[in-house]
């Protein structure tokens, strides 16, 4: 990628693209180990770890499929490497039980979902975000997603750094989700974090292996497993287990491990969550939106708001946890009478802004799902439709 100038303070600016950014982003932040299964539109992330980790002392593998991919960066993760993987769509339906194995075993680790139209091999080469809910529930069982997303290539480095530190922080997988548009689009591009970057570093018990316990949770609930192969033997099983790593069948036992692993989550959603807010101060109207279709939300504001119509965007950046709170609070306090919410999909996203929203508030859904983006005077009509109605 051709280095093309510096800014004032030293740091490189290219013109990249959003997976080329992701890859830098990935590189920043500590990752040292990739195994992934070149698929469109994410391929460009394949090609770019495979050409970046050997330069930075990390460990590239093609596999076979998804499937040998995910199970390649548990292990990696286990064995204390900080990994990733990225797919998209029908790779990303394959990670799913996996997915919930790292999160029983409580290993940290960063999918990058490149979202393209679907279901089955729909449109490879199209957008969609049609996977927003499937980053959430994809895994079976009661499981709880961090999923973050960003609508530029710059957010995207920013973000995929983020992803690393979030899976680190709570020693579980972290979805990356972006789309086609955002991975394939050139932008500038600043490595703002290239020398200020602490990268992540798996931690290591401090206590005598007969000591420890991989699953004793300190207060903020989270555990972190030793890396295997270090002196600390325990059993790492995607059984419901005990503080100690063995199945248990204990109802009392159950409950705890069931709650922790939500709770190490939900109960630290305010360092979690993470959006941009674009002239709400006075929103008699909002829009809700991530990722491309947040940029088309934020040229439909602009131009609304130069008619008048005091419109304003909440640009998510965490996807889940959902804002569930801070969405009715930013609402009430412009006194928000319509909500849009714009996805490229047939209506995902809406779902969550309605649980989050008092019945007095209307919610309307901007939607495309053919492949292509949405268009700014798209949802400028659908807008002015609804508050003309």
């Amino acid at each position: 990628m051709p280095l093309h100038r510096t800014t004032p303070e030293g740091y490189p600016v290219l013109f990249a693209q959003g997976n080329e950014a992701c890859v830098y982003g990935a590189i920043h932040a500590g990752c040292n180990f990739f195994a992934g299964y070149p698929i469109t539109p994410s391929t460009e992330i394949t090609e770019g770890m495979a050409r970046e980790m050997p330069r930075f002392n990390g460990i590239f593998i093609q596999m076979e499929d998804e499937i040998a991919s995910i199970g390649a960066v548990i292990g990696a993760s286990a064995a204390g490497a900080v990994a990733m993987s990225a797919t998209s769509g029908p790779g990303f339906s394959l990670m799913q039980e996996n997915i919930g194995y790292a999160y029983m075993v409580q290993l940290p680790l960063v999918i990058v979902n490149v979202q393209r139209a679907g279901p089955s091999t729909g449109l490879p080469t199209k957008l969609s975000q049609g996977d927003t809910m499937q980053a959430r529930w994809g895994t079976h069982g009661d499981y709880t997603a961090i999923v973050v997303a960003a609508a530029t290539v710059q957010e995207t480095y920013n973000v995929t750094i983020r992803a690393f530190q979030l899976a680190e922080r709570f020693s579980t997988p972290v979805v990356v989700l972006l789309d086609e548009l955002i991975g394939h689009m050139r932008e500038k591009l600043v490595l703002k974090e290239i020398k200020r970057l602490t990268p992540v570093q798996r931690t290591f018990p401090k206590i005598p292996p007969e000591w420890y316990f991989p699953y004793k949770e300190p207060l903020d609930m989270v555990a972190h497993p030793a890396p295997v192969g270090e002196g600390f033997r325990y059993s790492m099983t995607g059984l419901i287990h005990d503080k100690s790593g063995f199945p248990t069948a204990i109802p009392s036992e159950v409950n705890h491990r069931m709650e922790i692993l939500k709770n190490k989550i939900m109960m630290h959603c305010q360092d979690i969550w993470n959006w941009k807010e674009h002239y709400t101060e006075d929103a008699k109207y909002l829009i809700v939106a991530y990722g491309s279709a947040a940029r088309a939300a934020r040229g439909a504001v602009e131009t609304l708001r130069n008619r008048r119509i005091r419109v304003g965007l909440i640009d998510l950046k965490t996807i889940w946890p959902f804002p569930y709170r801070p969405l009715p609070q930013i609402a009430e306090k412009a006194k928000t009478k319509r909500v849009f919410v714009a996805e490229n999909n047939m209506g995902q996203l809406i779902h969550p802004v309605r649980e989050a929203l008092p019945q007095n508030i209307k919610v309307h859904g901007i939607r495309r799902y053919d492949g292509y983006s949405l268009d700014p005077y798209e949802i400028v009509q659908l807008v002015k439709e609804k508050i003309y109605a």
